[in-house]
């Protein structure tokens, strides 16, 4: 399992390696200590992601003073937000993520344009696929959030990140049964106090997969198979082909993960273990 010490590269490891089913919660202290934002110089090399947490509540305040470096789109879409709060955390988890992406190619935030690229599902020619940087194709990013968390991923590679609080997954709705069936199987066959767990686990990193593929959860939350946490999932849990899987460690109550696109000759992919950079981003 990852550790959060800032600016610290952690090997992936393949699902199922653990001896026996385990907890997968990290041991972390809420957020951790905070890393400046980036320069061109810390931008992630081949097999490497650089994957970025903000507190939102704790960055309110200086993402308001900042949300002029969003571009019109995002503001139309901070606009449509009725309730405030939620309006709060999409600004400042957008802030974040411009000050991440201008720090990495060394431009104004507020410089950096953004599209979309086209959606992953067949047969669709709609530009509602994956965010992307308009300029720099060479760049991927992803962007997530969930309650007070955001989470930023960065790589040279395509990738998908996905952050949830357990305590926003408790609708009183069992999510298991739109799971792949091997996946179901799978929690099943673990003790019930660590199932619970066990779907969060897996979902983050199918929302993760979704991510990557520019479908989103239309794209099949059944059909894809993306497995458990390392220490609850299966041995030889398989993961889909040309992709890497890796559980990041996040704050108390949350659970992470990123998918990492692998094409042939990339170094991810003669490797199978993507190296995770996690830092503690800190506006103003």
């Amino acid at each position: 399992m990852l550790n959060s010490t800032a600016g610290t590269a952690y090997p992936a490891r393949a699902a199922g390696t653990g001896d026996a089913p385990r907890a997968a919660t990290a041991s972390v202290e809420p957020w951790g200590p905070a890393a400046p934002p980036p320069s061109p110089e810390d931008l992630p090399g081949p097999g490497r992601v650089a994957v970025w947490l903000l507190s939102l509540s704790a960055n309110l305040a200086p993402a308001a003073v900042a949300d002029g470096m969003l571009d019109a789109e995002e503001a139309r879409r901070a606009a449509r937000f009725k309730d405030a709060g939620l309006r709060e955390r999409y600004v400042t988890s957008h802030v974040g993520l411009r000050t991440l992406l201008g720090g990495y190619l060394g431009v104004d935030p507020a410089a950096v344009a953004l599209t979309r690229e086209l959606c992953g599902m067949p047969d669709c020619e709609k530009p509602h696929g994956r965010p992307a940087l308009a300029e720099h194709t060479g760049l991927h990013f992803s962007l997530s959030h969930s309650e007070d968390a955001a989470m930023v991923a960065v790589a040279r590679s395509v990738v998908g990140a996905d952050i949830e609080s357990a305590r926003a997954r408790r609708s009183g709705v069992d999510l298991t049964r739109a799971l792949h069936p091997d996946e179901r199987a799978a929690i099943a066959a673990l003790p019930e106090s660590l199932r619970d767990e066990a779907f969060l686990s897996c979902w983050v990193r199918k929302e993760a997969y979704l991510k990557g593929i520019g479908t989103g959860l239309p794209g099949g939350i059944r059909t894809h198979h993306v497995g458990l946490a390392e220490g609850l999932a299966p041995a030889g849990s398989p993961v889909p082909a040309g992709w890497a899987l890796v559980d990041v460690a996040a704050p108390p109550g949350y659970h992470a993960a990123v998918a990492v696109r692998t094409p042939a000759g990339d170094t991810v992919a003669a490797s199978g273990r993507p190296l995770v950079t996690l830092r503690h981003l800190t506006l103003g």
